[in-house]
């Protein structure tokens, strides 16, 4: 077998150094970009978006700032000039090239770009050499992995605002090869331990960790399909204001066009834009493109909620079994990202990675189809603002048995009837019978679950 054959996460683990590690990370970046053409790697689509050639530069920027300049006394970049262009938002590390113009620059060329990347490469591998463990550098790899999802999330938008709409990788799949599992997944109430407690790597704001009081919860076993949301769709779910919240409601109005981003409906059939191009909408795969908006307003319309990122953490841990939990789709929380008790970012400017962020902004947990495998973790924390769509974001639902909860535990029953749901849901304003058959069937299988039960 050779080495190209290998996996990526096996490779990663399968490394003896630090250094091996850092030269299989760095070369499946490069990798990722093979499929694109020269010009696919200048443009930006939106001010969210970055060029390809960007992603490749900055990353470098990283340990060239953070890791090499620091450690190499008389170390010389290959263009002062770059640190400009590629630093993103560390203020603490000088000033920046605006990001909205990011895909303005034509120069350093394509060739240019890679070029620094190699220089950079050469004087870390001479630096790493014999090292086994570095913390920053660590932190630079787990960096770069972030941006590996964010090329191809980027590049993925890039090519779909392409009139012609042409194919990054007609082989990359839209989903996992896990089937999503229908039901719920009943959990107590108690007081549970989340966040990050090993000595293995993790970032920042997944610590420290921390003991939260969660009351009993119901969790989807998979994720929402394309079909239960076409059935949303259908069922007016963008024209009906009281699903939605204010500000995503206005979104409504201003920008959506009634549908999930890249969905298309063409001669009656549902299509999507994908990593191949257009292709028929596969009903079964899990909804994907969603913003937070469109996330709280299906649940609503299903007569649910999105869970906590605590629940979440929670189920993970108790439950390992959930389908599709890492690698279809991110998962949308109710949870704003705000900081652990306990919480300090670290000194300096590296310390602007995660701490800065903690406003106006969403957990989402879990992982995607295009987080490079072995990334995340129970524990992970992405995080992205209420409009966000060019992800791959995706909704599992979650709920509370509203009658149990005033009941003693051990006298909660362990099915919870249809009736008890509807009965509890339209005390609160919140029960719909939807109009069309499948999206009555839609809110009467995710009602009727297994109950948190102590007994």
């Amino acid at each position: 077998m050779t080495v190209a054959s290998i996996p990526y996460q096996q490779q990663v683990k399968l490394a003896n150094s630090l250094a091996d590690r850092y030269a299989i990370v760095r070369a499946f970046t490069e990798n990722l970009c093979e499929p694109l053409e020269i010009e696919d790697y200048v443009v930006s689509s939106m001010p969210d978006v970055s060029p390809t050639k960007w992603h490749l530069a900055h990353t470098s920027w990283f340990f060239e700032t953070f890791v090499l300049r620091e450690r190499y006394r008389d170390y010389s970049p290959l263009n002062p000039r770059y640190a400009f262009l590629f630093n993103s938002y560390y203020v603490q590390a000088g000033e920046r090239h605006c990001r909205a113009q990011r895909g303005l620059v034509t120069r350093p060329t394509v060739e240019q770009v890679f070029e620094y990347r190699h220089y950079v490469d050469e004087h870390m591998l001479r630096l790493l050499e014999g090292l086994d463990d570095d913390p920053l550098v660590t932190l630079g790899l787990h960096h770069e992995q972030q941006h590996q999802e964010l090329l191809l999330t980027d590049i993925k938008h890039v090519l779909w605002t392409n009139p012609l709409r042409p194919s990054y990788d007609e082989t990359r799949p839209v989903k996992s090869s896990s089937v999503g599992a229908t039901g719920w997944r009943g959990i107590s109430e108690g007081v549970h331990r989340i966040g990050d407690a090993t000595a293995k790597f993790a970032f920042d704001n997944e610590r420290p960790a921390h003991r939260v009081f969660v009351e009993p919860f119901r969790i989807a076993e998979g994720l929402v399909t394309n079909r239960e949301f076409c059935d949303f769709v259908e069922d007016g779910g963008y024209r009906r204001p009281e699903l939605w919240l204010s500000a995503g409601w206005a979104l409504v109005q201003a920008e959506y066009r009634g549908l999930p981003m890249y969905w298309e409906k063409e001669d009656g059939e549902w299509r999507e834009f994908t990593f191949g191009g257009m292709a028929r909408l596969d009903l079964d795969a899990p909804v994907c493109h969603v913003s937070y908006y469109e996330a709280d307003a299906f649940a609503r319309w299903a007569g649910h909620r999105l869970p906590t990122e605590a629940e979440w953490e929670i189920a993970a841990r108790l439950e390992p079994g959930l389908s599709q939990l890492f690698g279809d789709r991110w998962q949308w929380t109710q949870s704003a990202y705000v900081a652990y008790p306990g919480f300090v970012p670290a000194a300096g400017a590296v310390g602007e990675y995660n701490g800065k962020w903690m406003s106006d902004q969403w957990v989402l947990r879990g992982s995607s189809i295009a987080t490079p495998p072995g990334h995340a973790r129970v524990t992970y924390r992405n995080f992205f603002p209420s409009d966000t769509r060019w992800q791959f974001t995706g909704i599992r639902l979650a709920s509370q048995c509203l009658r149990c909860r005033f009941i003693r535990p051990r006298a909660i029953p362990r099915v919870c009837t249809r009736r008890c749901w509807q009965v509890s849901l339209q005390r609160q304003g919140r029960f719909r019978r939807s109009s069309s058959t499948t999206g009555e069937a839609l809110i009467s299988s995710r009602r009727s679950a297994t109950c948190p039960s102590t007994t």
